[in-house]
């Protein structure tokens, strides 16, 4: 339990990008491990090249995002989410952030799907796993939003608009020359997302803002909730009305009467009195 709990403070000590990638590595891991165990699982959260099998399980139109082929897949996409992820959220906020890759996850569907549709046969019959349409969405915004910026690649120095060119021409050859067509225009589809949500975000609009609600709601599972503290049980007194309040009397009849042979005292000496009263005074001493 305490490697969990150690998990579960690390995790929460994260931003929401690096909760993100940490929830995207780790499903994709427990689907490895399901298509080990039961190949056919693994189908079912991938993205049917099919628009009947893909009405079949809706939830493929998302989770398809979580899946992938292999380790360099995996690396190469979380490592790109982690840079421009980054950037992202020096002028935005992490609602932005998920939103949009998830708009952009959303977008690629779309967009394979349609090529499914339109050209069966071009496209081809592999299902789509990946987070790449979603990571497209933000690299794509980045480097429309802030073209002219600079960022250093090993040995030289490249702005980010080059980037997204290069990355648009990398898509489009690999669509024209047949190679992971499918895989290909889901990266179009998260691209064109990114690009326009960054030219509205230029002019002042945030196209994002439609779907805030749901980046909200993927927001709260990469929130950890406070315990809530258990309020203490009322109970029901019941007052009874024949019980009287002991009042406690101001000075008890003892220490008056001391009082009085003090003031005796006082006034007349102490040979002034009586043998009762000396006695008396006496045992009060000793109590």
């Amino acid at each position: 339990m305490n490697f969990i709990d150690d998990l579960k403070r690390k995790y929460a000590s994260q931003s929401v990008l690096g909760q993100l990638i940490a929830i995207i590595v780790s499903i994709t891991l427990l689907t490895w491990l399901l298509k080990w165990v039961f190949p056919l699982g693994f189908t079912w959260f991938s993205l049917p090249a099919d628009l009947w099998e893909t009405l079949m399980q809706p939830w493929s139109v998302l989770t398809y995002g979580f899946l992938h082929s292999d380790i360099i897949h995996l690396f190469f996409n979380m490592m790109i989410l982690f840079s421009f992820g980054g950037m992202m959220l020096n002028f935005f906020k992490s609602r932005q952030l998920l939103t949009l890759f998830f708009a952009g996850v959303l977008s690629g569907a779309a967009f394979f799907l349609i090529g499914v549709g339109l050209f069966p046969e071009f496209v081809g019959a592999a299902s789509l796993i990946g987070a790449s349409a979603g990571v497209y969405a933000v690299v794509i915004f980045v480097c429309a939003y802030q073209p002219e910026t600079e960022v250093r690649l090993i040995f030289f120095n490249l702005k980010l608009k080059y980037i997204g060119y290069g990355l648009l021409v990398i898509s489009l050859a690999g669509i024209f020359g047949r190679l992971n067509v499918g895989g290909n225009l889901a990266h179009l589809g998260g691209a064109a997302i990114g690009f326009y949500a960054a030219v509205k975000m230029k002019e002042g609009i945030d196209i994002l803002k439609g779907l805030a609600s749901t980046g909200d709601y993927f927001l709260s599972f990469f929130k950890t909730r406070p315990k809530k503290e258990k309020k203490a049980k009322m109970k029901t007194v019941y007052r009874n009305k024949n019980v009287k309040k002991k009042m406690p009397s101001s000075k008890s009849a003892q220490q008056v009467k001391i009082d009085s042979i003090l003031d005796k005292i006082s006034a007349s000496g102490y040979e002034s009195l009586t043998k009762a009263e000396k006695d008396f005074l006496f045992k009060a001493g000793k109590d």
